[in-house]
């Protein structure tokens, strides 16, 4: 009998697999994979799992992608990253966009994540390299994890105090940071949607999940997040470079965070209520982890506003840890965050869905974009981009595993064709934490990054194994693959020298 994976997933470039419908039942699109011939051995070996009935629980990445298609209102196809793994409901790397105008359409927090609008930001400094020797390396690496909270139940040092504050937190993003003293006025131009997601609504959040918030904000977290000091090693494009402010020996810094326990606790309340109504609203899906609802039900228009609420609690999250960073850098030169030219390079989101107008078959369409695990890059001159590059596509911050590169990729008109303007966001687990800390040494880690010069800070050691760049697939067949298949192209390579996580 002919399998699953041979019937119906395709091979139909060096950088992309089709799965056909069919894969699985109720397929209204089909699913695509972008993946090189190294990615795609990773895939096909996880979805023969499959065949063999052996996942258990578990779904593989493919399976999750075509489950994805079933879902009502999917237009175009459902769409996965290089860095594609196995997430809960959506796989992380999933693009899907639903038509807002269709009154079947749904919104899926399976599809958002439960850290809402995690994201990436990246600074600039006119230090360099050789300003960076091993003591002042070891000082910062110090100065940063001393300013930033880090871990599981890290506490705020900075920000909101009451209730009435983490509203407007809610309801204008980096707004609240500018006007608090937080953020630079320069900073707001240089986020995706300028830091404040308008249709927010503080009212659709719970006092539970604004107490979560409250105690979090300014919090690094945990997991794979991180603040990371890195210098630029490559440069692949000059002149773009010089309009992103970067050039060969530039440190810089990127901080990788989200919405913290504010948006798992969004989440968490809205996957309950949507599951309690799930036959009520009569969706059909293939598993239960695709809870959803009707973007145009008072269901999924109150997530819609919940969600958008968390993720300018997100923009404010990332401006207030910049402004810790700042401080950290300030102590250790011995000078102003403004006379080391601070000033930030871009804030990029990677788990939200956005409401985005886009090219369908000739015509434009109104789409709500859901992005989990994958970054929005949009091609040159698109009216969303920062006037500064305008002329150079919507950068999209990648960053890669501890002690690896991370890249700075530019939106291509390509991308807006075939992937509604996204590219991947990092370099996507290959093992899991617990395979991670069963196979891998926390003392070998810690040792590999003392080798390349790398200066870690963990509040956890069992980190340094769950992040160990063998539990990851490699960045650079991830970037590369991006850049076959021209859904992004690479500005510059960054190098880490100091890396703090929780």
């Amino acid at each position: 009998m002919e399998s699953l994976v041979n019937k119906y997933v395709s091979r139909t470039s060096p950088t992309s697999l089709v799965i056909g419908k069919g894969f699985v039942p109720n397929m209204q699109v089909p699913g695509k994979v972008f993946a090189n011939a190294t990615l795609q051995k990773l895939l096909l070996e996880e979805a023969s799992q499959l065949e063999s009935g052996s996942t258990g629980s578990f779904i593989p990445s493919l399976a999750q992608v075509a489950n994805v298609a079933a879902l009502p209102g999917i237009v175009g196809e459902s769409i996965a990253m290089p860095d594609v793994h196995s997430g809960y409901g959506f796989a992380i790397g999933n693009v899907a966009a639903f038509d807002m105008d269709d009154p079947s359409s749904i919104i899926s927090p399976g599809g958002v994540g439960f850290d809402i609008n995690c994201g990436v930001r990246m600074l600039r400094t006119n230090l360099k390299e050789e300003d960076d020797g091993p003591f002042v390396q070891e000082r910062l690496a110090q100065n940063l994890f001393d300013h930033i909270p880090v871990g599981v139940g890290s506490k705020s040092l900075v920000g909101a105090s009451t209730y009435s504050d983490i509203d407007h937190i809610l309801n204008y993003g980096i707004d609240w940071a500018l006007r608090e003293g937080y953020a630079w006025p320069e900073d707001k131009e240089l986020c995706e949607e300028q830091g404040r997601i308008v249709k927010a609504d503080a009212n659709h959040v719970s006092q539970k999940a604004k107490g979560r918030g409250m105690s979090q904000l300014g919090t690094l977290g945990a997991g794979n997040h991180y603040a990371e000091v890195q210098v630029v090693e490559e440069v692949f494009d000059a002149t773009s470079a010089a309009v992103l402010g970067l050039e060969k020996g530039t440190v810089c810094m990127m901080i990788h965070s989200g919405s913290r326990g504010l948006g798992h606790q969004i989440a968490s309340e809205t996957v309950t209520k949507m599951e309690s109504l799930q036959e009520q609203m009569d969706i059909q899906v293939n598993d239960r982890q695709l809870v959803c609802a009707r973007i145009q039900s008072k269901e999924g228009e109150e997530y819609l506003s919940a969600m958008n609420a968390a993720a300018n609690f997100a923009y404010a999250n990332r401006s207030i840890m910049t402004f810790l960073a700042r401080q950290a850098f300030a102590k250790t030169f011995n000078a102003t965050p403004d006379d080391l030219d601070m000033n930030l390079v871009y804030d990029v989101s990677h788990n939200i869905a956005k409401e985005e107008m886009h090219i369908l078959n000739g015509e434009v369409r109104r789409l709500l974009v859901h992005r989990k695990g994958a970054t929005r890059a949009f091609g040159p001159f698109h009216p969303l981009i920062p006037a500064a590059y305008q002329t150079i596509g919507q950068p999209a911050l990648v960053g890669g595993t501890m002690g690896t590169a991370s890249y700075v990729l530019l939106g291509t008109d390509e991308g807006m064709k075939t992937a509604f303007g996204s590219t991947c966001h990092g370099a996507g687990r290959a093992l899991s934490r617990s395979k991670s800390r069963a196979m891998i040494n926390s003392m070998d880690v810690a040792k590999q990054l003392r080798n390349a010069n790398v200066s870690a800070r963990v509040a956890s050691s069992h980190l340094l194994a769950e992040e160990a760049p063998q539990s990851y697939k490699d960045v650079f067949e991830v970037v590369q693959t991006c850049e076959e298949a021209r859904l992004s192209r690479a500005a510059v390579r960054m190098k880490p020298v100091v890396v703090a996580k929780g």
